[in-house]
């Protein structure tokens, strides 16, 4: 019987203790009602009440709600997807710039070092004329200055 009540007494003694470390949450629901709980409701604000002094404060305003996180981490997810995306579109618009470029600049080379140029025009082989060979250098020309300079910010 002794130990009885010495584990009775004991009790008694410590369970205000843990009622007081213990949160109290204090929130409103849709309909205006104030309600308090030990656990912080999942999607609604809330505010942790002081049981001693009976005041709360509105620490849990600032914290999002897990379907805030959810929402913002899938916003950030979509950026993340966007931004690769963007780079793998720049990365392939620089290879085929340099590609055009290189490819400009073997023609423009074979033009200014050959006097004579053949070209096939409907199954059939002939001779550029020199107008023709200017102009043809002149559009080459145009390519390598497009490709092969600092590529332009879009």
């Amino acid at each position: 019987m002794n130990k009885t009540t010495l584990m009775l007494t004991l009790l008694m003694a410590v369970a205000p203790g843990m009622a007081i470390s213990a949160s109290v949450y204090k929130w409103t629901d849709a309909n205006g009602i104030t309600h308090f709980g030990d656990r912080q409701p999942v999607g609604a604000n809330s505010e942790t009440v002081n049981v001693r002094s009976g005041t709360s404060t509105g620490s849990g305003n600032n914290r999002p709600t897990a379907q805030q996180r959810l929402g913002e981490l899938q916003e950030q997810q979509q950026e993340d997807a966007e931004k690769k995306q963007e780079t793998a579109a720049q990365t392939a618009r620089r290879k085929q710039r340099k590609a055009n470029c290189e490819t400009a600049r073997s023609n423009l080379k074979v033009i200014e070092s050959n006097a004579r140029i053949r070209t096939e025009e409907n199954g059939e082989m002939r001779y550029l004329n020199p107008d023709e060979i200017a102009e043809q250098r002149d559009k080459l020309e145009e390519v390598v200055a497009e490709n092969c300079g600092a590529e332009d910010s879009k």
